[in-house]
């Protein structure tokens, strides 16, 4: 009996795992579509960041992404911009890590019982793109006036890193969120 509960485990253990490298392989993907609307074009890795923590839950959604990162930082070309430790000077950096945080938060709002509802899922969704955002313009700020030279004030900051990219991602907020109901009915809750 207990050969056979290490064996259901493992199984368990095996397909999280590939549900997270799947994650990563669709965010490093969503790094390289992007949306062509007026102003200020968008990718879909906030897409892909959302929807691996509300389908793998807080943790296995976040483990995702973390992999994504650290992919990226030894050098492999996956962020928008390229890749290699590097990276870490780039303004935009903060971003990833708020997509991170932020898939961690959304996942484990959207875990929560009784908390599937869509409506629910798109209040998760848009917790979780607040917290990227903060950290993404936090860190932009930070890099930009205190590393590299680069200095940027509060309302340009604010304009174009968000309110005109935010539309976009409030757009996908919906979207993941309709995607994840209906990926909850075919395969039930058998990701988280």
């Amino acid at each position: 009996m207990n050969n056979n509960r290490s064996q259901i485990s493992g199984i368990s253990r095996t397909t999280h795992m590939i549900y997270i490298a799947m994650f990563t392989t669709l965010i490093a993907i969503g790094a390289f579509i992007r949306v062509p609307v007026p102003v200020c074009p968008f990718t879909l890795q906030f897409l892909f960041t959302t929807m691996a923590g509300l389908l793998l839950g807080g943790k296995r959604g976040a483990a995702s992404v973390g992999i994504y990162i650290l992919l990226g930082l030894a050098g492999v070309p996956i962020f928008a911009e390229g890749g290699g430790i590097s990276y870490i000077f780039v303004p935009t950096f903060g971003y990833l890590i708020g997509f991170m945080i932020g898939t961690f938060v959304t996942g484990m709002l959207a875990g929560m019982p009784k908390m599937k509802s869509f409506g629910f899922l798109i209040f998760s969704n848009f917790v979780g793109l607040l917290i990227v955002y903060a950290c993404g313009m936090a860190y932009y700020y930070v890099i930009g006036n205190y590393v590299i030279d680069s200095p940027i004030g509060i309302w340009p900051l604010f304009l174009y890193c968000f309110l005109l990219a935010v539309p976009g991602d409030l757009v996908l907020c919906v979207v993941a969120a309709a995607l994840t109901v209906k990926l909850r009915k075919i395969l039930g809750e058998t990701l988280s």
